[in-house]
């Protein structure tokens, strides 16, 4: 099995910020990318940011400039810095893995359980 376990979602005013972290576990082969997507209610889950092994990242139009993707390749773990949090922010965000498991034969999304951030004063 594979388990991604986000943390670090919360209530912030408008404006502050916030760190989004995630570890990847279990029957791990190979990662080949990380990212985090939110979904409101209401809404679709859209992406936020995306983070290749190779390659360039990709944000969002309307995080772009605010919020930094980083990640830890040897470690599995995938973290989101939200600067300026705007209450159009708000959403429920979920992590997300490309990962190819142990003995398996090709790479599939696997997701975390999501985690609250709320902008408001």
């Amino acid at each position: 099995q594979v388990q991604l376990v986000e943390s670090g979602g919360g209530l912030v005013q408008p404006g502050g910020s916030l760190r989004l972290s995630c570890a990847a576990s279990g029957s791990i082969s190979r990662i080949l990318a990380m990212g985090w997507y939110r979904q409101a209610p209401g809404e679709q889950r859209a992406l936020v940011a995306h983070a290749p092994n190779a390659g360039s990242t990709t944000y969002a139009d309307s995080v772009k400039g605010r919020f930094t993707i980083s990640r830890d390749i040897a470690k599995n773990t995938v973290s989101l810095q939200m600067n300026n949090l705007k209450p159009d922010d708000t959403s429920v965000y979920y992590c997300y893995g490309r990962i190819l498991r142990n003995g398996g034969s090709r790479f599939d999304d696997y997701w975390g359980q999501g985690t609250q951030v709320t902008v408001s004063s």
